[in-house]
């Protein structure tokens, strides 16, 4: 079993940047796939980004790419969500998550296992 726990959440202004990182517990970080969802108020959770059990393949939701930066570092059992140009429609609350799936990181929200409690994320225009 892992806990998560997301960080890095705030008021940022529109274009600006923030980044999410989110620390996990236990031995076998390395071993889970990790993701990135986020909901918005009266939304559906969505899924945000992806990455694989070695950070060498990611994914990225379609509202994501070219601004959002999924990384993990395995030693430090830590996954991050560089956010760079945010717009008002990013501000959500923005969960972690890990799978215990391997491979090309999926979407789906029901493959993964774990979830952290969450983290605000305001967009002012």
């Amino acid at each position: 079993q892992v806990q998560l726990v997301e960080s890095g959440g705030g008021l940022v202004q529109a274009g600006g940047s923030l980044r999410l990182s989110c620390a996990a517990s236990g031995r076998t970080f390395s071993s889970y796939t990790m993701g990135w969802f986020r909901q918005a108020p009266g939304k559906e959770r969505e899924f945000v980004a992806g990455i694989s059990t070695s950070g060498g393949s990611t994914v990225y939701a379609d509202s994501a790419k070219g601004r959002f930066t999924i990384s993990r570092d395995n030693a430090k059992n830590t996954e991050y969500l560089q956010m760079n140009r945010v717009k008002p429609e990013d501000t959500a609350v923005y969960y972690c998550a890990a799978s215990r799936r391997v491979g090309v990181p999926t979407s789906r929200l029901n493959a993964y296992d774990y979830w952290g409690q969450g983290t605000q994320v305001t967009v002012s225009s």
